[in-house]
């Protein structure tokens, strides 16, 4: 049996609602209160018409007082308090003498002043209380709106920076693709030029058409970086190889866009292009528990040399000097400490075949809505 999902609403998302819905209840709350007390004490059931009259009395006046306050409340507190000091003593003094004029009407009371006296205390309780509820909750509704505030700030903060570090891809990749269908276009080799200028526009289609901050599950990520290596190996031919390792279990888990991109990039900077024979890229997937773990790894020099500090850092360095400053590890790094927190693992770690390697564990989630064959972007040319 179907279940139909219930959306509560804040009972302050209306505050003008929620005004309304407090002021019907807590004075027909109060004037239920004293109708039963008076019973209780033994007054006679006409009684009751005060009651209602005193009711429909201090609903009237809080209502002026409302709108009095409502102006006060967003002043400094000197101004806010001080006002409410004047005014609320000129409210319960207008109350309890209405109240005290119509129970003299009512009962025949000739003794004015002890009726204002009588009732003035009552009257004071009422407003006071409701006085102190209305500043109570509208601080309250203020805070809150504050954090709601600052929250969407905050997110829109960490969209923006995620967004950033997803644009973050390498000039140089473009740059050196670009150049190289320039080399093959000039050489007269118009078929593999045209295969890179294809399988280029595919992969740059496919980074502007997700959002900066989308997810995309484990097998859409890996035909991702089919298609970014073909273009790659047709710069480095044999000596860029690849391997894929990757788990069925794992294909559905979500993770970033592009987060894999910049990993293997940085194996191609260190690895592959440095070395006159290349090296092999291993990319791996694999459910451990309730985590995703994801390895990319190279078979290049590894821990083992100075360049590796400049790899970790993200800085190149020759003779002391700066030249480029590298994004790819430290990209990956700052985009899980965004999207994940303290709830994903990120460690560089030394293949037993030597080498480098990056782990990556987050937690393994899945789409939620099923997205339709025909609405899932198509990655035409991917390398196999």
């Amino acid at each position: 049996m179907a279940v139909l999902p219930i959306h509560p609403t804040p009972f302050f998302a209306n505050k003008n609602r929620a005004f309304w819905r407090l002021q019907a209840i807590g004075w027909g709350g109060a004037m239920l209160m004293r109708g039963i007390s008076s019973i209780a004490g033994g007054q006679d059931w006409s009684f009751l018409v005060l009651l209602v009259i005193q009711a429909v009395t201090g609903f009237s006046i809080s209502l002026i007082l409302a709108v009095i306050y409502r102006q006060l409340i967003s002043r400094r507190a000197l101004i806010t308090w001080g006002v409410t000091a004047l005014v609320l003593p000129l409210a319960i003094t207008l109350y309890a003498f209405i109240d005290a004029w119509v129970f003299g009407l009512m009962h025949g009371e000739t003794n004015f002043t002890v009726l204002l006296i009588g009732v003035f205390f009552i009257d004071a309780t009422l407003l006071v209380s409701w006085s102190a509820l209305y500043y109570a909750i509208n601080f309250y509704v203020q805070i809150e709106e504050q954090n709601d505030q600052l929250i969407r700030l905050e997110n829109q903060a960490t969209s923006a920076q995620l967004a950033m570090l997803r644009y973050q891809l390498n000039p140089h990749f473009l740059f050196n693709t670009l150049n190289s269908i320039s080399t093959l276009v000039l050489l007269k080799q118009s078929e593999p030029a045209n295969a890179m200028l294809s399988r280029l526009s595919a992969f740059l289609r496919y980074t502007l058409a997700n959002e900066p901050t989308g997810r995309v599950t484990v097998a859409q990520e890996v035909e991702t970086l089919k298609l970014y290596l073909g273009i790659e190996r047709m710069r480095f031919e044999e000596r860029l190889r690849t391997n894929f390792n990757i788990d069925e279990a794992a294909l559905p888990g979500l993770l970033p866009s592009l987060l894999l991109q910049p990993l293997v990039e940085n194996a191609i900077k260190y690895a592959v292009s440095p070395a006159e024979s290349g090296a092999e890229i291993t990319i791996g997937a694999q459910l451990i528990g309730p985590m995703l773990r994801i390895t990319v790894s190279d078979t290049g020099p590894g821990l083992q040399t100075g360049a590796t500090d400049n790899r970790l850092s993200g800085v190149t360095f020759d003779g002391g000097e700066q030249v480029s400053t590298g994004v790819g590890l430290t990209n990956t790094r700052d985009r899980m400490a965004q999207a994940y927190g303290d709830k994903h693992r990120f460690e560089i770690f030394a293949p037993p075949e030597g080498g480098f390697g990056v782990l990556i564990e987050i937690p393994f989630e899945r789409r939620e809505v099923i997205i339709p064959a025909a609405e899932t972007p198509r990655l035409a040319g991917a390398a196999g």
